[in-house]
């Protein structure tokens, strides 16, 4: 009976060593997969980051511009409204 305990833990022994190797080999190949995404996230980063700069250099400045441009043309328009208003009146 003592024989077929300790073989029974020896086979236990064994497979829990099976499974131990199994799970860390599938942990260092996640390991290697996530390494990889992460290269390929830095890399399109970087082309995000350069499309960016090349649209200029501050955004803000260009919303400003169009702001005034939408307002000069709110104020041409106004004035033609005048124009035709007593023209026509």
């Amino acid at each position: 009976m003592t024989a077929t305990a300790w073989s029974l833990v020896g086979l236990m022994a064994a497979s829990l060593g099976v499974l131990a190797a199994a799970l860390f080999a599938g942990m260092s190949d996640v390991g290697g997969r996530i390494d990889s995404i992460g290269a390929r996230i830095d890399g399109m980063g970087a082309r995000l980051d350069s499309r960016i700069d090349s649209l200029g250099s501050d955004p803000r400045a260009e919303m400003r511009d169009l702001r005034g441009e939408t307002h000069q043309l709110g104020d041409a328009i106004h004035l033609l409204d005048q124009r035709l208003t007593r023209a026509g009146g």
